[in-house]
Parts: C-alpha cells; structure tokens; sequence
C-alpha cells in the first residue's frame, strides 16, 4: 500500500462550506491523495480565487462541464480518465472526512486482497440530522467492516452489492479491466459497477474504520425522485440486479426504525416515518415500472432531467 498513489475524484455543483472543508481535510490526510481532481457543472459557480484561498494555494485540478453534460457515470469517468494513479476514490462535495485517516484506511482494504475491486467508506449523520435519518445511518452503515462477494448474495442480498460514491475507493487496473462505470446512467453507477464487479468474481468491500461525516434531510417528494431513479437504474440492469429483490431490506429498516423511535419515547414520529417510507416505495415501485408510465410523468419523477433527453 505504501508505494501506491492515489488521486480524488469530486464532481461539484455550486459547492459550499462543506466542499471547502473537505477540501482541507483531505490536504491533511496522513495518507495525502496525489491529486484532487474536480469536474464541476456550470463554471459560472466555480469560485476560483476562493478554491485558492481554502486550500492555501494548492489548488485542486478544475474541468467543467454543462448541467445537460453531466451523467452520474460519464461525467465521474471523465474525471478519471484524466488520473494516472494507481487507485482512485470517489467522493461528494458534501462528505467531510471524520479524521486524517480515511484515505489510508480505504487503501489498506483496497489493497488487503488481490481481488478487492473497491471500498466504500462508512457515512456518519452530521449534528444537524433528524432522528430517523440518523437511524436509517446506523442501519446502512454499521461499525463492523466486512468483505463481500457472490457467495454472501444468498444472505445478504441486494446489500452485497452496497457501494457508494458519497465515498468510495477503486483499483485503476481493475476498473480498467471492467470497462469502469456506466457512461449513461440515471443514478446508481456506483452499486451498478460493484455488482458487476462481484458478479465477474471480484471482491467489495465496506471499511467501517474509513469515516465520513454525510447525511440529508430528504423531505417526502424528494424520497419518491430519489427512490425513482434508483428503481430505474436497477430495472435497466437485470444483468446486476435480477432476481435480488430489495423490498425486503427495506421493510426490515421500517421496523427496525420504528422499534427505535419507540425505545426512545418518540412515537409522535412514526406518522413521519410511515408518511416517508410510502413515499420511498412509491418512486420504487413507479421507476421499476416507469416503461408503463407516460413520458410527462416519468419527467416529473425523476431527479435526473438531462438522462432522460434522447431517450423520452
């Protein structure tokens, strides 16, 4: 691990205060990344001088591209394209690494193993979250890492192929050897890659000891785009996802939240979480079947309005 290098990857949109820490806290990573690169839409909201100032002027690599250029899969490719490190993690504009020691820790299980494709790191909610997000964390990203692979699809179904971009860590030779990620996708690039990944033999990993402080607040109608596109990009890859239900992963989670709120004296709640869940399996359910709908609903559902032009 010690002679391998390693570069950022970050795809911005009107970046904030959060960028800017993410920024600092990656120049001072134990394991320093070679290289940051960025691919940000719209230059207009790029902030150069500001870049600079936030990284006492070692300024990351900048390339922009148009909001109607941008693909989940194609755009962070670009990026890639542009890096000649022996691995690569992929990050978020909003995810704040939790101490200096995310990048060596990615790196160690990137490299433990011959076969190790990628390694996602473990999402913690910022102070700001609301109790069920925070939960919903706790549930997804759990304090035991562990190494995934074809054999453990029998236990843990769809969570075999979790992987995330929010942070994420790839070996170049075998993301070169996969094709790397989808060039058009809606959503779900990262997940999508891992199970292929995992399908053709590989191994994925999930490093609980790799932090990284990331969370929302999703209202309702943000849960049905965001769980719409999610059901698009799995009904299009039946190659991945066929015959691996997810509902199942997801009435566990409602339970277990709901037996939380009540442990801790918040049942006003659970109108809430009842009102959000419906929502989630609403937009799954309509992108797993969003061929049946109509073009103008399909646009209204979605999150992703340029994946859509060629195609609607």
């Amino acid at each position: 691990m010690q002679n391998k290098s390693v570069d950022v990857i970050i795809p911005t949109f009107r970046p904030g205060r959060k960028f800017d820490i993410l920024l600092q806290r990656l120049l001072s990573q134990n394991v320093p990344p070679r290289r940051i690169i960025v691919v940000n839409t719209g230059e207009e909201y790029w902030d150069s001088e500001h870049v600079r100032e936030v990284c006492g002027g070692q300024v990351p690599e900048v390339f922009h591209v148009s909001r109607e250029e941008f693909d989940h899969g194609g755009t962070r490719d670009l990026a890639i394209q542009r890096s000649d490190a022996d691995a690569f993690i992929c990050m978020t504009q909003d995810a704040v690494p939790c101490d200096r020691d995310l990048i060596e820790n990615l790196l160690k299980m990137l490299y433990s193993e011959d076969d190790v494709a990628a390694v996602c790191a473990r999402q913690l909610a910022a102070p700001d979250c609301g109790i069920i997000e925070r939960y919903t964390r706790q549930f997804n990203y759990p304090e035991t890492s562990r190494m995934k692979r074809e054999s453990d699809l029998p236990v843990m179904g769809i969570k075999t192929f979790f992987c995330s971009n929010v942070c994420a860590a790839y070996r170049r030779d075998i993301y070169d050897r996969m094709g790397g990620f989808l060039k058009k996708t809606v959503f779900n690039e990262d997940m999508i890659y891992a199970g292929l990944a995992i399908r053709r033999g590989y191994a994925v990993g999930y490093c609980a000891e790799a932090k990284v402080i990331h969370s929302h607040n999703y209202g309702a109608m943000e849960q049905v785009h965001r769980n719409f596109d999610l059901a698009v990009s799995q009904a299009d890859h039946p190659e991945v996802f066929g015959g691996i239900s997810s509902e199942g992963e997801g009435i566990q989670l409602v339970k277990r939240t709901a037996a939380y709120l009540m442990r801790h004296g918040r049942a006003l709640l659970l109108p809430k979480l009842v009102l959000h869940s419906g929502c989630k399996y609403t937009g799954y359910l309509l992108g797993k079947n969003y061929r049946k709908l109509p073009k103008w609903l399909v646009r209204r559902l979605t999150m992703n309005q340029s994946y859509w032009s060629g195609i609607l």
